[in-house]
């Protein structure tokens, strides 16, 4: 450690000892925090450095803020919850004792009313932690700060101090060689194609408009991994993406790589945006202007990228009382695909918070489908595995404050076992082939950071 992060930290320590004694023994319900300035430190070469177990990633698209934590002054939790009304409750309540730029960071099932798979317990329902200590990087520099929740920290401060005693800033971590040893994909093709089928001809019998399907490709890995490790290979490939993880524990964490914003909230001002319609990057320049002519023209991609334009439009006009959105969709750029992208500002109508407006967006017909509700009952009934925090919203909580992105682009590391999930938007005009090979190439930044060889992911 350096004389100046050392500093920095004695620093810290000293400013925590004086607010404990400001709010000691007050009966005050707070949740404060201090901070001192800690520069020349990557946020996620330092969070590597701590102890696995409840790390916490966020690094917004658009914005700049990196966001690195470690520790847990607050847990909401919930291991079965079928709605967010508790979540509302409870978070709002802490929310509203909090200075304004603290956050509960976390994320949501995709499906509260399907049954989870065991590999999901650890993340619930829904679980948001406001972090003991985070490292923040903004346009204005870095800064460490350690949160405080009074009267619950006021027989806590040898305790929190000596967390700050621990805190890492030197390199120890080592990269381990890896190899995958076996795979196993749920649906595997020919299910795959089944489940298509039945999709297609849903379309005909029943209102049902689109239903995104999913597939979840476990590998055993040896040895394990670290997913911090997997996000700094993803972020290497530059793509305009979310990047976050999330460990509730040392041997389990999701991440994830999601180009698709759910939706930010600056006191009334909600921005939001329909993604879907989807072509891979060109092999070169004029191959790229090709593919992206021929999306734009695609009748099928437009009418995926439809439903997922009226119904933000819908749901989100509920709430406001004022609504822009683009008249016509322009390209998202990613590593390897081209999306269409239509981005919605809003100005919300007064009283409503950031969950009214996470439950109104969530499930996105670019990632459930359309009707919402019919696609949600196709998805629990055809698709053989539980998605868990896959598609569901993922990002942070503030004081009139908010962003999430989708949970997409993800992965779930178990110990040794690491599920790469992934999905696409059937509608009338769909293949199952083309399908699969787009679910396929929505994780090829992943199999190619993991070396995991890409035909066990292929139908032939």
């Amino acid at each position: 450690m350096n004389q100046t992060h050392a500093d920095s930290l004695c620093a810290l320590k000293a400013s925590v000892a004086q607010l404990h004694a400001k709010y000691f023994q007050t009966g005050k319900s707070a949740i404060v925090r201090v901070s001192v300035q800690f520069d020349d430190l990557s946020p996620l070469d330092w969070l590597m450095n701590q102890p696995r177990g409840g790390r916490i990633y966020w690094s917004g698209r658009d914005y700049g803020i990196e966001v690195a934590a470690v520790g847990e002054v607050d847990v909401q939790y919930s291991s079965s919850a079928t709605h967010l009304g508790d979540l509302h409750d409870h978070l709002m309540s802490a929310l509203s004792e909090c200075e304004f730029g603290i956050r509960y960071y976390g994320g949501i099932r995709f499906d509260l009313q399907n049954p989870f798979e065991n590999h999901w317990a650890s993340f619930g329902s829904y679980r948001f932690v406001l972090p003991r200590i985070e490292l923040q990087k903004t346009s204005n520099g870095i800064l460490l700060f350690c949160n405080l929740k009074f009267p619950r920290d006021d027989h806590r401060l040898d305790t929190i101090l000596n967390q700050i005693d621990q805190l890492k800033t030197t390199s120890d971590h080592r990269i381990t060689q890896f190899e995958p040893v076996r795979h196993t994909l749920r649906p595997d093709y020919l299910e795959w194609q089944e489940i298509v089928v039945q999709a297609l001809d849903a379309f005909d019998s029943t209102s049902l408009d689109k239903v995104v399907l999913a597939r979840e490709a476990a590998t055993e890995m040896a040895p394990s991994l670290d997913p911090l490790w997997i996000i700094r290979q993803l972020q290497q490939l530059k793509s305009n993406c979310f990047h976050y993880v999330f460990e509730p524990n040392a041997d389990e964490a999701f991440l994830g790589a999601s180009p698709e914003r759910l939706f930010r909230r600056e006191g009334r001002s909600v921005e939001s945006e329909a993604v879907a319609g989807t072509c891979q990057k060109g092999e070169s320049d004029v191959d790229d202007a090709r593919l992206i002519d021929e999306l734009y023209r695609s009748a099928k991609e437009q009418r995926e990228h439809e439903f997922v334009r009226i119904s933000l439009q819908e749901e989100i006009s509920q709430l406001a009382a004022h609504v822009t959105m683009d008249t016509q969709p322009s390209i998202m750029r990613l590593a390897s695909e081209r999306h269409l992208v239509s981005r919605l500002r809003a100005i919300m109508k007064q009283g409503y918070t950031s969950l009214d407006v996470l439950e109104a967006l969530h499930p996105s017909p670019a990632v459930g489908g359309y009707p919402s509700d019919q696609a949600l009952e196709f998805i629990r009934t055809h698709e053989p595995f539980d998605r868990g925090w896959y598609a569901g919203p993922v990002g942070w909580l503030g004081v009139n404050e908010a962003e999430f992105a989708v949970g997409i682009r993800s992965a779930l590391v178990s110990g040794s076992t690491i599920r790469l999930y992934s999905g696409a938007g059937i509608v009338r005009g769909s293949t199952s082939l083309n399908e699969w090979n787009e679910v396929g190439y929505k994780v090829g930044n992943l199999t190619k950071i993991l070396n995991i060889e890409t035909p066990h992911l292929n139908p032939n």
